[in-house]
């Protein structure tokens, strides 16, 4: 069976990765709004995990998500190390990192120029 593609913008697909995400513990989200600041994409959703089993865990869940709405990752990298594991669906990254690396690199500095999403107002609302 093959999965039909919904329309539904790429904040609608952030929101819906990030109820994922917290429903299954993951602290300290955050989505970045970097489409005024960068080309590459509208979105960065950030996640620390407790664990590198719960990193994969939750990577293949919301892969499985994407494909049940309509929106297929392009392109996931640190599965096997599951300390950084990035997804990429074009018009939202997902960055999921353990705690120390997500200390080291910092993604809400490098891009703290873009406007933080006031996720869990629009979460509430829907």
């Amino acid at each position: 069976m093959t999965e039909k593609k919904q329309d539904i913008t790429s904040r609608e697909l952030g929101l819906e990765i990030i109820e994922l995400i917290r429903d299954r513990n993951c602290e300290n989200i955050r989505m970045l709004d970097i489409g005024e600041t960068s080309p590459i994409t509208d979105f960065f959703i950030i996640a620390t995990g407790t664990s590198d089993r719960q990193l994969r865990s939750l990577s293949d869940e919301i892969e499985r998500l994407g494909k049940k709405i309509g929106q297929k990752v392009y392109k996931v990298a640190g599965r096997d190390g599951g300390d950084w594991i990035v997804m990429d669906f074009v018009d939202v990254v997902v960055h999921l990192f353990n705690e120390e690396l997500r200390a080291y690199y910092d993604l809400e500095l490098i891009w703290g120029e873009s406007p933080v999403v006031e996720w869990e107002k629009l979460i509430e609302k829907k």
